[in-house]
């Protein structure tokens, strides 16, 4: 029995400095065969978490340089690559129409606040006040190299109203989708409120500007300044003096802002009740309905 605890003591390997000792006393064998077991069995694990913690930093900094997804604005299909910046701006054409309303089915339609307020969805009658005016050619596009729209400002030629013509239609009378016409009823009360020619009283037409839509992927580019550029360059060739923006969207407002565009109406959706009730409660920054105008001639 003593010479089978010794072999067992001296195949052990040294431990920390540990000197097992050579006396074949059974007791002394024993305590010291069960301390120097204990120890290597300590010292195995911790080289093996040691190891194992160095590999998981390893991993750590592999992930890290890994590239990541958000769930941002942006669209997570577009890789960095596929987001060239080599832009141009052109007319738009009634050829355009399909992929203008792809673009505007993407982004506008659900990202414009009182579309997203009342949950639009679908909308044959916000597809037709969209593209109504694009035989006049002078809305426009951003495209990519890749010939994709990525960008539209979309506006039409307002007349004023001579003495005997019949006043216009209002907007929301025959409008068959209901919660559009929730929106249409707003501009109506807006032209009631507000008459942009007695405020100029000899302008005889204006650009209106209806739609300023971009891919949120292209967005920070500038391309929206860069479309109301090209609009104000068509307005003057055209001798046309003024352009007006109605801007439902706080951030349209500050593009138009950042323009030289200047405020001359305001309608906090606070204050837009019918039958005794508020209409439309948009997230915030959008609490109000603002036309902004730019005079082309001063």
């Amino acid at each position: 029995m003593k010479v089978d605890i010794q072999n067992h003591v001296d195949h052990l390997p040294a431990l920390n400095g540990i000197t097992v000792s050579s006396t074949h006393d059974p007791l002394i064998l024993d305590e010291t065969c069960l301390m120097a077991s204990i120890i290597y069995y300590f010292t195995t694990i911790r080289a093996t978490l040691h190891a194992l913690s160095n590999l998981l930093t390893r991993s750590n900094r592999m992930a890290s340089k890994a590239p990541t997804v958000t769930d941002g604005t942006a669209n997570v299909d577009a890789k960095p690559s596929e987001i060239d910046r080599e832009l141009t701006i052109s007319v738009i054409t009634e050829a355009d129409t399909e992929d203008v309303l792809d673009l505007l089915k993407r982004f506008f339609f659900k990202d414009e606040p009182l579309n997203t307020y009342v949950q639009l969805g679908e909308c044959k009658e916000l597809e037709k006040y969209c593209t109504k005016s694009l035989g006049e050619r002078s809305s426009y596009k951003a495209i990519n190299s890749r010939g994709e729209i990525v960008g539209v400002i979309l506006n039409g030629t307002i007349m004023k109203p001579q003495p005997g013509d019949e006043p216009p239609e209002k907007l929301a009378t025959n409008c068959a989708h209901p919660k559009f016409r929730k929106i249409m009823a707003l501009m109506d009360h807006v032209d009631e409120q507000f008459d942009i020619f007695e405020l100029y009283p000899d302008i005889d037409r204006f650009l209106d500007c209806k739609i300023l839509s971009v891919d949120t992927n292209y967005r920070g580019m500038g391309i929206a300044g860069m479309l109301t550029d090209r609009t104000l360059e068509y307005a003057t060739r055209n001798d046309i003096k003024l352009i007006h923006v109605l801007c439902s969207s706080h951030f349209s407002a500050r593009v138009m802002e950042k323009m030289d565009f200047t405020e001359v109406f305001r309608l906090p959706y606070a204050d837009y009740h019918v039958d005794g009730e508020q209409v439309f409660e948009p997230e915030k920054p959008h609490v109000a309905l603002r036309i902004l105008t730019k005079r082309l001639d001063h």
